[in-house]
């Protein structure tokens, strides 16, 4: 699916094989045909969930990501907030799981593996 009008973000990663792993359990795949030939390099790759959401994965430069200190966040809206929070039951980063927040979010946080925050959710006023 190609976006007519969308703006993505491009995230450094250390260990993109781990980082792609991660984006695909929230849904984002590459396709086949975007996957370089055995041998070539597979330094940048775009991932897509087929509803209009994109996320680069990039090799970081060797240092810049530290875990604890990484200053990258994502927020992926999406009405599946349930079905995410409980793929994701082990690894979500705040005591309530998914909750309605003081900000009108119903939502839940992730770490990926570089401990970028990745925030889950949907307005609290449109659920079902």
């Amino acid at each position: 699916m190609q976006p007519a009008h969308a703006l993505t973000a491009i995230l450094p990663s250390n260990d993109l094989d781990a980082s792609e792993a991660f984006y695909n359990r929230l849904g984002f795949t590459r396709p086949a045909a975007d996957r370089p030939d055995d041998g070539s390099e597979d330094t940048y790759r775009m991932l897509a969930d087929g509803k209009g959401a994109f996320i680069h994965l990039t090799d970081a430069v060797d240092g810049w990501l530290i875990k604890g200190r990484n200053p990258f966040g994502l927020y992926l809206y999406t009405e599946n907030v349930d079905e995410l929070a409980a793929v994701f039951s082990g690894d979500i980063v705040e005591k309530e799981i998914p909750s309605d927040k003081p900000w009108g979010m119903y939502e839940f946080a992730l770490s990926d593996p570089d401990g970028t925050l990745v925030r889950v959710g949907w307005p609290s006023r449109l659920r079902r």
